[in-house]
């Protein structure tokens, strides 16, 4: 409940796990040695995540007769937290009402700032270290209600795609839902800490292969930090190469190199050497990119197939559609 500005849950009972979480096992054994039941919605969307003995109940929306039965019918709610963990569901404001302030969502990220949805792209494009798991109140608006805890991390120096940060994240998730849950269970209660109004940022969603075009006049450290953002588990940032034979391709495992000579913006894309293994790539700063992976539409590395003067290029209408096409996920 939350009350004069502190949130707690007298008498936990159950958590009811809204969406899907790589950790669910971890969460599960962590209740039950509190004596917690588990309780897993998801949609059919997100099912795929769990192991398949793993009981599920599926919605296709939580705004309907049919999930406020199942929750009446399933928990009482006065003991009861609703946790939304990376769901795809849109909370509307009759359900946040009728779960009477025991909706709560856990966010991987410092809050005004980084609302929405992207994950970790965003911040391997920006160069943000900082892992801030968090869990706040849910309210009407996306990320913007009260942060009842909060724990902030550096990234390991070795995280530098987004699966190193998804990694990390699950890692430090387990130890903060763990204190969490037992506090909560104990009957603590936690001061809730209102969002500035006056600060932050929203990141729309992102789709790799709508907004993973490569823009090639970027500079060295942009793409290199761009290609990076679509790396594992995505399917890579993409772009073409100017031999017809092989066309689109996805860009993976990149690094940044200061070894060669200078560019000129114009020479930006140009494979200038092929060193077996690797390519050397020219961009239009004073770095070059060492690129380990180019993977074909098949899922081939055909890094072999390509030779020095072969050019990475993007058509500008491609670039300007990933800028302007919204992405819009539903469960």
């Amino acid at each position: 409940m939350i009350n004069n500005n502190y949130f707690s849950i007298p008498d936990l009972k159950k958590i009811v796990i809204i969406g899907a979480c790589p950790n669910i096992d971890e969460i599960i054994r962590k209740n039950k040695k509190l004596k917690i039941q588990t309780i897993i919605v998801t949609s059919k969307n997100q099912k795929k995540f769990f192991r398949k003995n793993i009981k599920l109940n599926l919605f296709d929306d939580l705004d309907n007769s049919k999930f406020h039965k199942f929750v009446k019918e399933n928990c009482k709610i006065d003991n009861t937290i609703f946790l939304s963990i990376s769901s795809m569901f849109i909370f509307s404001l009759k359900t946040i009402n009728f779960l009477n302030g025991k909706l709560i969502n856990y966010f991987p990220s410092r809050l005004p700032y980084d609302a929405g949805r992207g994950g970790f792209s965003w911040h391997i494009m920006r160069e943000d270290r900082i892992l801030n798991n968090l869990f706040h109140i849910i309210d009407k608006d996306m990320n913007t209600g009260p942060i009842i805890i909060n724990d902030a991390k550096i990234f390991p120096s070795n995280c530098k795609v987004p699966l190193d940060y998804e990694n990390f994240k699950w890692d430090e998730m387990n130890k903060l839902y763990a204190y969490f849950i037992k506090k909560v269970k104990n009957g603590d209660k936690f001061f809730l800490t209102e969002q500035a109004n006056t600060i932050g940022r929203f990141n729309p969603a992102l789709n790799t292969l709508i907004n993973g075009f490569i823009d090639w006049n970027m500079k060295s450290y942009d793409l290199y930090n761009f290609i990076n953002a679509f790396d594992e588990p995505h399917s890579g940032a993409s772009t073409y190469i100017n031999n017809k034979k092989i066309g689109k391709v996805f860009i993976k495992k990149v690094h940044l190199h200061g070894g060669d000579t200078n560019n000129h913006p114009y020479f930006s894309g140009i494979i200038s050497r092929h060193d077996k293994d690797w390519i050397t790539v020219c961009t239009s700063g004073k770095h070059m990119l060492l690129i380990e992976k180019v993977i074909n539409e098949k899922g081939e590395n055909i890094i072999k197939l390509l030779k020095p003067g072969d050019r990475f290029f993007t058509p500008s209408e491609l670039i300007e559609k990933s800028k302007v096409e919204n992405v819009n996920y539903k469960p």
